[in-house]
């Protein structure tokens, strides 16, 4: 997600380098390059002219910052102009005076709306509230059951007619129970079409008509680029929308939708989906994903994902485990299990600072690939070797054996044990030197294509990694959160 937008955008502050201060002259080349950049990730015209403009008048006014250059300043300012285009703030979802809210689902067939539905249930029971889903889609063969077999894995009802019965009647007959069952929230599954028509418009009319939702969400594909604003406006002027959620947001998707959804259709992203997992879905905060744009990463999400999946007496454990190298195989899965909790691998890296312009797909393909085959090769090791890991380091047999367990080479298991040893002993060091790192040096484990990672921070430059001259800085890893 945005990954070619934001490269574009680091061509438009190299035209700036070297220069004193932002002047008409100069600012040309950059906000060419920074228009260029917008249509190639298909944001939609009319957005472009507008925010050219504004980021023109906004460059050429600004004041000049003692000890800020102009490529910073410049940055700065396409910072808070995408901001603003994206809606400055977020915007939550509706809740009523007297439960339970009533959200309604619509959208086309295909955008994932079903999902979306049992997401926003799910999202809306970390936060303890309980919810209820409806479904009436009777026309998409296993719809209904789809909605069930998915209030199943996150535990909240589904309430259906079957598919023979009314839509409309559905609806209502969901509301009432939602009512019954005294839940905070109502969530009303609509059915999709392969393209707007009268039908399915009069449909959703009724649909509104008869349970007056709090909040009406339209489903996008984001994949759809630009269309997917043309679309939100089209259903806010059929039947009144309050709010979208752009899907499919961790696909190969170039950012438009994001970008266009606001300024032309007047209503806000409320959520976006990113991942194909139930857990998979975010509240939309327009600066959060500036600076994702801007590759400057998304530091807040990072630390709420963290929160949401570790536990903080699991923390303090570890970092006592960690400092006192007791740290041992079991320890490792259990802390690579709660990274997968948190998304993928490329999507965690991509929200650290900086880490986005770093990392190549090729690099995360390959980070994943060790990741499987390091835990493929501690699966093969019994209880008493994953407690104790000096035992592999002194047992080459033991080492054999895990080995053709695994289907690995010797040399691939030894590797993992040279690493892991001397990961334990540094952390031991540099907790003994005050501070707590996080999980410095298990990059060797992933291909030593990870910097910064955290909890894995490799070394630049192998495996594919960038090399650069650093000063002697300290890496922040999950224990500096």
């Amino acid at each position: 997600m945005f990954d070619a937008l934001a490269e574009r955008l680091e061509d438009a502050w190299k035209s700036l380098r070297g220069q004193d201060k932002i002047s008409e002259s100069n600012v040309k080349d950059a906000l060419k390059e920074v228009r260029r950049a917008l249509l190639e990730a298909d944001v939609n015209l009319q957005v472009v002219k507008g925010f050219i403009g504004d980021v023109e008048k906004a460059a050429l006014g600004a004041d000049v910052i003692s000890g800020v250059n102009p490529g910073q300043q410049f940055i700065k300012i396409v910072n808070d102009e995408l901001i603003k285009i994206m809606g400055e703030s977020n915007a939550p979802l509706a809740e009523a005076e007297n439960k339970p809210t009533v959200i309604l689902m619509a959208g086309l067939q295909g955008t994932g709306k079903t999902t979306a539905t049992a997401k926003l249930s799910l999202f809306l029971r970390k936060q303890e509230k309980t919810t209820l889903m409806v479904a009436t889609d009777v026309y998409r063969p296993a719809a209904i059951d789809q909605l069930k077999t998915l209030g199943a894995q996150i535990d909240v009802p589904v309430f259906d007619l079957g598919s023979d019965a009314n839509p409309v009647e559905i609806a209502r007959q969901g509301i009432e129970k939602g009512k019954e069952l005294g839940v905070d929230y109502v969530i009303v599954d609509t059915a999709g079409r392969l393209q707007i028509d009268a039908d399915m418009m009069g449909e959703l009319k009724q649909i509104k008509d008869t349970i007056q939702p709090d909040d009406t969400l339209l489903v996008v594909d984001a994949m759809t680029g630009q269309e997917a604003a043309s679309l939100t406006r089209t259903f806010h002027t059929e039947i009144g929308v309050t709010g979208a959620i752009l899907t499919k947001m961790d696909g190969d998707t170039r950012g438009g939708a994001a970008l266009s959804v606001r300024t032309i259709s007047g209503q806000p992203i409320k959520f976006i989906g990113v991942g194909e997992k139930v857990e998979a879905l975010d509240p939309f905060y327009p600066d959060r994903m500036a600076s994702r744009i801007l590759n400057m990463g998304d530091v807040l999400t990072l630390v709420e994902k963290a929160q949401e999946a570790i536990d903080l007496s699991d923390v303090e454990e570890m970092q006592s485990k960690l400092l006192e190298a007791r740290f041992d195989f079991d320890d490792f899965v259990k802390q690579m299990r709660l990274l997968k909790n948190m998304g993928s691998l490329g999507g965690l890296m991509k929200l650290i600072p900086g880490m986005g312009s770093k990392l190549d797909s090729g690099m995360l393909e390959q980070g994943e690939a060790q990741l499987k085959r390091v835990e493929i090769m501690i699966n093969s090791m019994t209880k008493e070797e994953r407690k104790n890991p000096d035992l592999l380091a002194q047992t080459p047999k033991r080492r054999t054996r895990i080995a053709k367990g695994s289907g690995m080479s010797d040399k691939d298991v030894s590797k993992l044990i040279t690493d892991f040893t001397r990961m334990r002993k540094m952390m031991q060091q540099m907790g003994q030197g005050g501070g707590m790192p996080g999980m410095g040096g298990m990059g060797d484990m992933f291909g030593g294509g990870m910097p910064g990672m955290p909890g894995m921070g490799g070394r630049p430059g192998r495996g594919g990694g960038r090399k650069k001259k650093k000063k002697n800085k300290k890496k922040k890893g999950f224990g500096d959160l």
